[in-house]
This record gives C-alpha cells, structure tokens and sequence, in this order.
C-alpha cells in the first residue's frame, strides 16, 4: 500500500483510485462499527496528505486539506452505496435464494449474554431506516 503513495509514474488521480480500490475490496460483506468508520476517514485523509504533500506536523485542518483539494470524504459513502447496493441486489433475488433467505431470517435459538454485537443487517437498517419495515415483511414470511 505504502508504494501506491510514492510511486513517480502515476499521476495523483490514479494513486488515489488505486488506494481507494485497495482499501474497498469486498467491502460489501464488512460490518461497520463506529471504530471502523473512523479508521477509513483516517485513511483517506493521510492519503490525501500524502498527495497533497502536506505534512501532519504542519497543523492544518482536514477541512483546510479537503478545500485545498477541492474534494470531499466520500470513502465511507462509497463503502456505504456498495453495501446498499448489494443488498438491494440480493433482495431482487428469488424467494428461495440462500443469501435472500440469511439476510431476512434469524438464527434458531438464544443469543448470548450481554449486549447485542452491531450486525451487517443493522447498518443497512440504520442507513435505510427500514426497521420497522422489514420486521413487519418478515413476519408474513416465517
């Protein structure tokens, strides 16, 4: 990873599209907590510090960065279209379909002690806002 920063023949445009490829694989299957969330903002901010060549002892703001790139953060709203759109995808899927069928059912029997781990489903529940929604559509399927 650390090469795709400091590579001589590459404009700035494909080192950051070659990043931003690297650090999304199969990102549709990833469960993003809070922890993770802020650890992609990290990552593309020091990227773009790199290509900027901006140091971080320089003290200048993210914000100061994005507008003297002209861009935004748009990492996690990538990572969060590939998953919405996976799962609409899936969705789309016939009724018997063993992915449609995981995403939509529940696993038999009690679940541990102790508070509930943040699940794929929640994060597109959360993004969505269709909690209530797909509760009620999977009670008439059960």
């Amino acid at each position: 990873m650390e090469k795709s920063w400091h590579n001589d023949f590459n404009t700035d445009t494909t080192d950051e599209s070659a990043s931003v490829a690297l650090a999304t694989y199969g990102c549709e299957s990833w469960t993003l907590r809070k922890n993770e969330e802020t650890r992609l903002d990290a990552f593309e901010m020091k990227g773009l510090r790199k290509i900027l060549q901006v140091s971080w002892t320089s003290k200048k703001t993210n914000d100061c960065v994005l507008n003297k790139a002209g861009l935004k953060m748009e990492l996690l709203d990538t990572v969060n279209a590939r998953k919405l759109a996976y799962y609409g995808h899936t969705m789309r899927k016939q009724r018997s379909c063993l992915a449609k069928q995981i995403m939509q059912g529940t696993m038999p029997g009690a679940r541990r002690r102790g508070r509930p781990r943040t699940a794929w489903m929640d994060n597109i529940n959360t993004w969505t806002g269709l909690r209530g929604r797909v509760n009620q559509n999977n009670r008439g399927q059960r």
